[in-house]
């Protein structure tokens, strides 16, 4: 029995011809892609937090959204935390998605003490765990909130308490727990506010060894009860707080090396996160590609007008079509997938809207793995990066790389052999061009 809430049970895949606002026009679980079904490429999921616990509030701005299991609209929390899954179940099997993901405080009520936010948490993963078994939706990744609460304020595992440590500590393990009951295919940390806000009051290096320890002992916990899931940390520069220490792929890189976790941890990339670092989303896939610790994606799309995270739906196909280029190129997902961390505008009120949030996020996704699909098969970025750096393939080339040579070696190696090269045109118009054919 559904609760009513969407004006439609099951979206349908109707093709580029449809008029349809609630029908998808490009994404098509089982057409293949690469000799693979498209829903098995995207693997995608939708974010419990934005679509269900987000009001619709800003910075200068409170709860815009009117939702039935809000605090405002019914009193006794667990029932509206019940009522709030049995909707989220109806959209994610409404949209025909695979996954989903949550943060503890997106499931549970709020509770007095650690024991009973585990108590409230226990209690909705029964629920969860049958609306999984009724749906056949399973669970990409669980994750705790260690940033919306007061005593967060100054941090979770970089907080100046220990006792903040502490309950930040117990918290995950009551969220590993969960996500391993629900058979949850990655675990993922968000150090919302790992950061600073000046230095002033902040010890650095104890705040880094503090954060090392913290991740090291969920590696530690993963291992010691069997999950088997991947490890995630999510990269992030700022916003909310000042500075943020897994500032981007690279920052996350070094800390995983300093300790000891380079072959234990992945991340998750986020397109917004990508572009408030300054990066492009592409970048930030590439890097951790080289660096060998990709894993999942959250996708949506920052407005870049604005200076903070607007978490919007997906709509720019050629960036998409970069991104799971990069994606496809290392092989594609394998624990990980295409979470939709994005939420309505504030003026978006209507239950409609977030079906079309979705709908339209899906099928730009679509459109990018089969545009990314056909650069794959034609081969012509490829070959064009393999024919600039064809010099480093012949004996020449290698021995620069070689142990075999030093410095000097190299200098007189250029004198002998008059050594005068002459700048190679990079071609980036060309490619450009190229790319522009495919999306």
């Amino acid at each position: 029995m559904t609760t009513g809430f969407f004006p439609i049970q099951r979206i349908s895949y109707e093709g580029e011809g449809s008029s349809n606002p609630l029908a998808f026009r490009h994404y098509n679980p089982d057409e293949i892609v690469l000799g693979k079904r498209m829903e098995e490429h995207l693997r995608f999921s939708c974010a419990y937090w934005h679509s269900f616990a987000w009001p619709g509030g800003d910075p200068f701005g409170g709860q815009t959204f009117d939702r039935p299991w809000f605090p405002d609209q019914m009193s006794d929390e667990m029932a509206a935390a019940k009522l709030k899954a049995d909707v989220a179940f109806e959209m994610f099997t409404a949209l025909g998605v695979p996954y989903f993901c949550f943060h503890d405080a997106d499931i549970r009520p709020e509770g007095s003490n650690f024991s009973e936010n585990t108590r409230n948490l226990e209690e909705m993963i029964d629920v969860i765990e049958e609306k999984m078994s009724e749906t056949g939706v399973k669970l990409l990744w669980g994750t705790a909130n260690l940033f919306s609460h007061r005593r967060y304020m100054a941090g979770a595992s970089t907080n100046p308490d220990p006792d903040v440590f502490a309950f930040s500590a117990a918290t995950i393990k009551s969220c590993m727990d969960a996500t391993h009951r629900l058979k949850g295919e990655n675990y993922v940390l968000w150090g919302g506010r790992e950061g600073y806000e000046t230095l002033l009051n902040t010890d650095l290096a104890r705040e880094d060894q503090q954060m090392g320890r913290m991740l090291n002992l969920v590696v530690d916990y993963k291992h010691k009860i069997g999950f088997r899931g991947t490890i995630l940390v999510e990269p992030k520069p700022q916003e909310p707080t000042k500075h943020q220490y897994d500032f981007d792929v690279a920052t996350v890189y070094g800390f995983l090396k300093r300790h000891g976790l380079e072959k234990e941890v992945k991340v998750n990339i986020e397109q917004g996160h990508a572009i408030l670092a300054g990066h492009t989303f592409e970048h930030e896939l590439a890097m951790a590609t080289a660096l060998g610790i990709f894993g999942s994606v959250d996708m949506n799309r920052n407005d870049y007008q604005s200076g903070w995270d607007t978490d919007q739906f997906p709509n720019n196909v050629p960036e998409v079509a970069l991104a799971y280029y990069y994606i496809l190129k290392a092989g594609g997902f394998t624990t990980g997938g295409t979470n939709f961390d994005a939420k309505l505008r504030r003026q978006s009120l209507d239950p409609a809207d977030l079906l079309a949030g979705h709908i339209g996020g899906m099928d730009i996704c679509a459109r990018g793995l089969k545009a990314a699909a056909a650069l794959i098969e034609d081969g012509g970025l490829q070959k064009a990066i393999e024919e600039r750096y064809e010099g480093w393939t012949f004996q020449a080339g290698k021995e620069l790389l070689s142990d075999d040579i030093d410095l000097a070696q190299i200098a007189d190696k250029v004198i002998a052999e008059n050594i005068n090269p002459e700048p190679v045109s990079g071609r980036q118009e060309f490619l450009e061009n190229y790319l522009n054919r495919f999306v």
